[in-house]
C-alpha cells in the first residue's frame, strides 16, 4: 500500500468512503513488514502485536484483517491468534506469509480454519488487490447477513422479518399498553412464554417482577400452595410463611403457562383473585390484595375445554379479555435462516472453531421440514448440530434432516421426460394388445426405436 495509506492506530477516522483494513505481524517472516503495493481506495491501520489488533477492533470495526505470519508458530502464538480471530469472526482475514511457513502445521491449521485467502512472499501486488476487494465484499455479506437479526428481533429471541411476526410485534406493543388479562394461544414451542415476557417489558409494569408458573407441570397437591403461598403450619412441614407465585408479582406480571392443565378443583380461586385482586395464603385467614396483571398461555382448545366441562366458562372469559396468537413455525418459514443464524451464533462458541454457518443443503432442509416443535424443535436441532459438525459449513445430516422426505430433489427435465416416456409407451401397448408393430406407428417411431425404449424402460411387452 502506498506510505499514505499506512496509519497508526490512533490516526483513526470513520471515511465511510473509505474501505479499512488492520494489518499486524506475528513473529519473523524474512520479509518486510509493511509490503508496497499501492491500494488508494484502501486505509490500512498497522498494530504493531496482537494486543493492539485486540484493543483497537474492541473499539473500531474493520471489514478486512491483513496477518503476516512468522515462519514458524509456537503454542501460545497459536492460542493467541486463534482467540483473536474467533473473535472478529465476521470479518474476513488475508494471511501473508513466507512459503517455508505452509511446512508448518500448526500455520496450515489457521489458514483452513479462519482464512479467506493467504499469498505468499513476496507479494503479487495486482493478486492481492483482487483478494482484498472479494474479501471486502464477503465481509459486507456477512455485515448485512446479521442486520436482518437484529432488526427482526424483538425480546430476548423473538426473531422475525415475516408478516406473521410483523403482526404478532405491533400486538405485542398495542396490548402491553393495557393492564387487562391476556390470553395467549400457540402451539408448543412457538415462543408463548417469550412473548408473555415481551409483554411484559413494554408494559407500565416493566420495572416489576415478571413471575412465570407451569400451571401443567405442578402434582395437584401442590397447586394452592405454589400459586397463594401458605402460612406457618398450614400442614405438616410449613415451619414458616411461603409467598405464593401471584403474591410475588405484585406490582408486576404473573404468567400461567398452560393454564388449560389447571385442575379444575383451584380454577375458582384464580377466578376469585382475577375479580377481587385478593388472595388468601393456605391456612390463613386475611385477603392480601395484590396488584399483578395476569398473562395465560394455553395450546389447547379452551373452548372445548369449557363445551367438555374441563375448564370453567366464567374463567376463559376472565383471562380472554385480550388475546395474542402466536405463529407456528410452518407459517413463517421465512423467517428460518433469521433464526438459524440468530441461534447459531447463539451457540457458535460450543461448537468447533472452524464452523462458519450453514451450508445451502442445510438451509433448503429446514425450509422444507414442517417442524412440528416448532422454534423450540428448532434450536434443539442447531444446538445439536453445532456441537457435532466436524466441517466448516453445517448440513442436513448434521441437522438430521436428510432423511426427510419432504427435502427430496424435484426430478430433473430429464427424470420428467423419461417417466412420461415410459407411461406413454406402457400405456399404447396396452391399448393395441401388445402388437409391436401398430404400437410403433401410434407412437410415430420405428420398430427398432420401440425395441430400443422397451428394453431401457423394462416395459413389459408381451
Amino acid at each position: 500500500m502506498r506510505k499514505s495509506n499506512i496509519l497508526p492506530l490512533a490516526s483513526f477516522r470513520d471515511r465511510p468512503d473509505r474501505r479499512r483494513a488492520l494489518f499486524f505481524q506475528v513473529g519473523d517472516s524474512g520479509f518486510p513488514v509493511l509490503p508496497d503495493i499501492g491500494i488508494g481506495e484502501w486505509d490500512l491501520y498497522v498494530a504493531n502485536d496482537l494486543r493492539q489488533a485486540f484493543d483497537f477492533l474492541d473499539r473500531q470495526a474493520c471489514q478486512v484483517g491483513l496477518l503476516q505470519f512468522g515462519k514458524t508458530l509456537d503454542a501460545r502464538q497459536v492460542s493467541e491468534i486463534t482467540a483473536l480471530l474467533d473473535r472478529y469472526a465476521l470479518m474476513q482475514w488475508v494471511a501473508l506469509l513466507a512459503r517455508d511457513s505452509l511446512e508448518d502445521a500448526s500455520v496450515c491449521g489457521l489458514l483452513s480454519a479462519y482464512f479467506h485467502d493467504y499469498h505468499t512472499l513476496p507479494l503479487d501486488s495486482s493478486r492481492l488487490i483482487n483478494t482484498l476487494g472479494h474479501a471486502y465484499g464477503m465481509a459486507e455479506m456477512a455485515r448485512r447477513a446479521q442486520q436482518p437479526v437484529a432488526e427482526a428481533t424483538l425480546g430476548r429471541e423473538m426473531v422475525g422479518s415475516s408478516p406473521a411476526m410483523q403482526a404478532l410485534f405491533k400486538t405485542i406493543h398495542k396490548v402491553a399498553a393495557t393492564n387487562a388479562a391476556v390470553l395467549i394461544r400457540g402451539e408448543s414451542g412457538t415462543g408463548k412464554e417469550l412473548t408473555a415476557l415481551a409483554l411484559h417489558k413494554q408494559s407500565l409494569r416493566a420495572k416489576g417482577p415478571f413471575v412465570a408458573v407451569n400451571c401443567g407441570a405442578l402434582p395437584s397437591n401442590l397447586v394452592q400452595s405454589t400459586l397463594f403461598g401458605y402460612e406457618k403450619g398450614a400442614f405438616t412441614g410449613a415451619s414458616q410463611r411461603k409467598i405464593g407465585s401471584i403474591e410475588a408479582a405484585d406490582g408486576g406480571t404473573i404468567f400461567l403457562d398452560e393454564i388449560g392443565d389447571l385442575p379444575h378443583a383451584f380454577q375458582v380461586n384464580l377466578l376469585r383473585f382475577l375479580q377481587e385482586k385478593t388472595i388468601t395464603r393456605v391456612g390463613g385467614t386475611e385477603n392480601v390484595s395484590v396488584d399483578a396483571r395476569v398473562i395465560a398461555a394455553t395450546h389447547v382448545d379452551l373452548e372445548q375445554a369449557v363445551a367438555a366441562g374441563r375448564f370453567r366458562e366464567d374463567l376463559y372469559y376472565r383471562l380472554n379479555v385480550l388475546q395474542v396468537q402466536v405463529p407456528a413455525l410452518r407459517e413463517r418459514k421465512e423467517d428460518i435462516p433469521l433464526l438459524a443464524r440468530f441461534f447459531f451464533d447463539k451457540f457458535r462458541s460450543e461448537g468447533s472453531s472452524r464452523l462458519k454457518g450453514f451450508s445451502q443443503a442445510a438451509l433448503h432442509a429446514m425450509s422444507s421440514h414442517d417442524w412440528p416443535g416448532n422454534v423450540r424443535e428448532l434450536v434443539n436441532r442447531i444446538r445439536r448440530a453445532t456441537v457435532m459438525s466436524e466441517g466448516r459449513l453445517i448440513t442436513p445430516a448434521d441437522l438430521e434432516l436428510d432423511g426427510i422426505s419432504l427435502t427430496r430433489q424435484l426430478p430433473t427435465l430429464e427424470e420428467a421426460r423419461s417417466v412420461a416416456e415410459r407411461e406413454t409407451i406402457d400405456q399404447v401397448l396396452k391399448h393395441v394388445g401388445y402388437n409391436l408393430s401398430q404400437a410403433a406407428r401410434h407412437l410415430g417411431i420405428s420398430r427398432v426405436t420401440l425395441y430400443r425404449l422397451i428394453e431401457r424402460y423394462g416395459i413389459d411387452a408381451h
